[in-house]
């Protein structure tokens, strides 16, 4: 019993985060600080668009992994090898809610207008 319980952990390790669980990584304001106001909307714009397809696709592989799961600790051991993680999209959703992040603060600071933090 005492190895189905580490099993049953190890799975649950491997398992995709949800989007929202997802933090932003760090980039700097700077990087967008020579863009004029309509430019950082356009590019928050377009960030946010991406943020929602890769949250999209993210909660979409967190749903596979505890299903896959699920499936494993109820009916069938071997179904844990169908638990595939976060696959990168992690990685890349963390880096695009932190340019968001930089483009907002890059907006805060020119004083546009506009602008709101989601992602």
């Amino acid at each position: 019993m005492r190895g189905t319980a580490i099993v049953l952990a190890l799975m649950l390790a491997g398992c995709a985060s949800r989007a929202t669980d997802v933090a932003p990584a760090y980039v700097s304001p700077m990087t967008y600080s020579s863009l004029s106001c309509a430019q950082l909307a356009d590019e928050a714009a377009r960030l946010v668009q991406q943020v929602n397809v890769v949250s999209g696709q993210q909660d979409s592989q967190a749903t596979k992994d505890a299903v896959a799961t699920g499936v494993a600790v109820v009916l069938f051991w071997p179904a844990a090898f169908l638990v595939q993680g976060d696959k990168g999209n992690a990685a890349q959703l963390a880096n695009l809610k932190g340019q968001y992040n930089a483009v907002y603060d890059a907006g805060t600071r020119k004083g546009c207008a506009n602008f709101q933090r989601h992602p």
